[in-house]
C-alpha cells in the first residue's frame, strides 16, 4: 500500500492512496471531496470539471466533480460551501478527509476511504457531526459524479409476478424535470438504465434495500454498493438511491434514513465502490446486464 502526496488537477496538495492496481486522490484543498478513481495510471472514472479545477476559497458553490458528501433534503442548506481547506490523515490503509465546521449550518462532513490491500475494492465512510446547538433533521446523502461518456443503471428491487404479489414494493420518483419519454432513459425488468450524452438535465430515485448502482464508461464498469433500512424513513418520497445526469455527466446517489441529528452527534453512510476492467454489455437487455454482471456482484 502506497500514500503519497500527489498534485491533481491544479490543486499541488493532494492524497493518493494505491494498491498497485487502482488509486484513489482526495483534496486537501477543498472538500472533503473524492477527486480520481482508476486504475493506476488509467482514465479517470469521475468527472473533472476543468473549469474549476485549482481553486479554492470561492463564495458560492462550486460543483468541481468527483465524490461529495451532501446533507437532503435539497435545500439551500445541502450547497454549504467546501471550497477551504480540510484535515487529512492517514491511517493504514485508510485517507480520512475532515472539513471544517460549516459556517451555514454546524455540521462537520467527513469522508473515509479503506482501500483493500489487493484488488479494486474501497469502502467509502461518510460521517455528518452536528457542532450546532440544535438538533437538525438531515439524511446523508452521497453523490459520485462521473465522467462523460457513459451508461449509468441501477438495479430494481427483487421482482415478482401476479397474482402472488398484490402489494407495492417500491417507490419510483420522478422530479418537475424528469422525462421518461427522453432517449437516454431505458428499462429492463430489473434495471433502470440513464445514459449521459446530451440533452437536458434528467433525474430519477427509487428505495432498494440492496442497493447496486453501475456506470460503464468505455470497457471499465464502476460499481457502488450500499444497504438502506427497509423500516426507517428516506427523503423524496422514500428514496434511498437516485441517479441524474446533465449534458456534462452522470452521478450515482445513495442516500442514508432521515435522523434527527442531535448537538455532539454522528450519523454514518456507508458504500462499497469497485472497478471491473474489460468489462462489456453488448445489449442493454435484461439477459445482456444480467449475464454480464453475473459473478461480479
Amino acid at each position: 500500500m502506497e500514500v503519497s502526496t500527489a498534485c491533481f488537477g491544479g490543486w499541488p496538495d493532494c492524497r493518493r492512496i494505491s494498491n498497485g492496481q487502482v488509486e484513489l486522490i482526495i483534496a486537501q484543498e477543498i472538500g472533503p471531496r473524492i477527486l480520481r478513481y482508476a486504475f493506476t495510471g488509467g482514465a479517470n472514472l469521475l468527472h473533472e470539471n476543468r473549469a474549476q479545477q485549482g481553486k479554492c476559497g470561492e463564495d458560492t458553490w462550486q460543483a468541481r466533480g468527483g465524490h461529495r458528501l451532501w446533507i437532503a433534503p435539497e435545500t439551500s442548506e445541502t450547497y454549504a460551501l467546501d471550497n477551504t481547506a480540510v484535515e487529512v490523515t492517514v491511517d493504514g490503509n485508510a485517507i480520512r478527509a475532515s472539513g471544517p465546521i460549516e459556517r451555514e449550518t454546524g455540521l462537520r462532513k467527513v469522508i473515509e476511504v479503506r482501500l483493500a490491500e489487493a484488488g479494486t475494492r474501497a469502502g467509502i465512510r461518510h460521517e455528518i457531526w452536528n457542532h450546532g446547538s440544535s438538533p437538525m433533521t438531515i439524511s446523508p446523502w452521497a453523490i459520485t459524479a462521473l465522467a462523460p461518456g457513459g451508461v449509468g443503471f441501477a438495479r430494481f428491487p427483487t421482482r415478482g409476478t401476479f397474482p402472488h404479489s398484490l402489494q407495492p414494493t417500491h417507490p419510483l420518483v420522478m422530479w418537475a424535470y424528469t422525462d421518461f419519454s427522453d432517449p437516454r432513459w431505458s428499462f429492463t425488468r430489473q434495471f433502470l438504465i440513464l445514459r449521459q450524452g446530451p440533452g437536458s438535465s434528467q433525474k430519477a430515485g427509487m428505495f432498494c434495500e440492496d442497493m447496486l448502482l453501475g456506470y460503464l464508461l468505455g470497457d471499465t464498469l464502476f460499481l457502488k454498493r450500499a444497504e438502506a433500512q427497509p423500516a426507517a424513513s428516506y427523503c423524496d418520497f422514500g428514496c434511498s438511491l437516485e441517479m441524474y445526469a446533465d449534458a456534462d455527466m452522470l452521478e450515482l446517489e445513495t442516500l442514508g434514513p432521515v435522523t434527527v441529528l442531535e448537538p455532539g452527534a454522528c450519523v454514518t453512510h456507508q458504500e462499497q465502490w469497485s472497478l471491473h476492467p474489460r468489462f462489456e454489455i453488448t445489449e442493454w437487455t435484461e439477459e445482456g446486464i444480467r449475464g454480464a454482471l453475473q459473478g461480479i456482484e
